[in-house]
């Protein structure tokens, strides 16, 4: 005879309390140029065509991307275009998008003979690879992602594209059997995702995926010029809270100039109550290429107005190379093309096999 609803009600609730689930464990780890990787090590990561890079972008990920092309056996880095698509984009601007992202990346420091740099979309196997993880993948664990949370709500709703992109991310990153992946703290929990894409598949079909690693940049997140409390960002309405990798040197020494501060002159170190000059120090050290300590070093008796200067002077004299080398290769269009579809040949190389294996693991051939 069953017990009366209550009781078993009771019962299940005095369950829920006493239930300690395991802790996850998240694999991570902080990049070092000394440590030796295994040779079997893979590193897969994307952008976005969203425009040229801005000073965030290239401090808190390209200038990684570039260290880890010399340091990992197999790289590849992709501008993936599948992702932008989540927001309407108008066709001829996505087009020369793409190819500015291309040259963006080739005049910070990334090299076709290390990393393959390659369009995401012309190689079809993300997609397909996408559609059957998304078939492994539930409604709610996709619904508490903070990417959906946000910009769904900003947008009111969002598309099924913007739903489901996590799963494509997913996807890019283990069609190449990718071991190792440079996230921001931000992405952590779509890297998750990926980790457990990859446990459920091995479950269900066999042993074929690794689960991917974080790699953390020890850099620290480049903020908002004009709202410190915010990163910097493309998207940011005010056109002086964001330094584009191309911006001019006059451009440069404006929106440093106008970056904002506090009331206290004296030049410190404390992200919690100086956001504004904590940032502008963080800026500096980084683009200096010496520790904060040393930036500090630098600013000592300076006023904030005054190392505003100095801080203007490392950025322009680190960007300069980049801007100039950006604007020549937008002249060679053919050139950029080129290189993309010599990089979506290579990759297409390593995908088609992967996904084949899938294919047939899955029962399709």
């Amino acid at each position: 005879m069953a017990l009366p609803l209550r009781t078993n009600l009771k019962h299940f609730c005095c369950f829920i309390q006493r239930f300690k689930p395991p802790k996850r464990c998240f694999c991570a780890a902080v990049y070092s140029e000394n440590k030796e990787p295994p040779r079997n090590a893979r590193v897969f990561s994307g952008i976005q065509p969203t425009g040229v890079p801005h000073l965030g972008n290239y401090l808190g990920a390209l200038e990684n991307w570039v260290a880890l092309q010399n340091q990992y056996p197999l790289v590849l880095y992709s501008i993936v275009d599948l992702h932008s698509i989540t927001q309407p984009q108008d066709p001829d601007k996505l087009r020369n998008n793409i190819l500015d992202m291309a040259a963006s990346l080739l005049a910070c420091g990334i090299n076709p003979e290390k990393a393959i740099l390659f369009q995401q979309s012309q190689v079809s196997e993300h997609a397909e690879l996408c559609w059957i993880l998304g078939c492994l993948t539930s409604m709610p664990r996709l619904r508490h992602l903070p990417q959906w949370k946000m910009k769904s709500k900003l947008k009111n709703e969002g598309s099924v594209g913007l739903y489901t992109y996590p799963v494509l991310q997913a996807a890019d990153i283990l069609l190449y059997k990718s071991t190792h992946v440079p996230v921001g703290e931000d992405q952590v929990q779509h890297l998750e995702l990926a980790q457990d894409l990859a446990r459920i598949f091995n479950h269900h079909y066999g042993e074929l995926f690794p689960e991917p690693r974080a790699l953390l940049s020890s850099t620290r997140k480049v903020k908002s010029l004009r709202d410190p409390s915010a990163k910097m960002s493309k998207s940011d309405p005010q056109a002086m809270a964001t330094i584009a990798i191309t911006d001019s040197p006059n451009e440069i020494a404006l929106k440093i100039r106008r970056a904002v501060t506090d009331f206290t002159s004296e030049v410190t170190f404390d992200p919690e109550t100086r956001p504004g000059v904590s940032n502008l120090v963080t800026i500096h050290a980084a683009m200096a290429k010496v520790s904060v300590e040393e930036a500090l070093s630098q600013a000592r008796g300076l006023d904030t107005g005054t190392y505003k200067g100095l801080v203007s002077e490392a950025v322009i004299q680190r960007l300069m190379p980049i801007r100039e080398e950006i604007r020549r290769l937008r002249t060679e269009r053919a050139h950029l093309e080129g290189l993309l579809a010599q990089g979506t040949s290579r990759a297409r190389e390593l995908a088609a096999p992967v996904l084949a294996e899938v294919r047939r693991r899955v029962g399709f051939c």
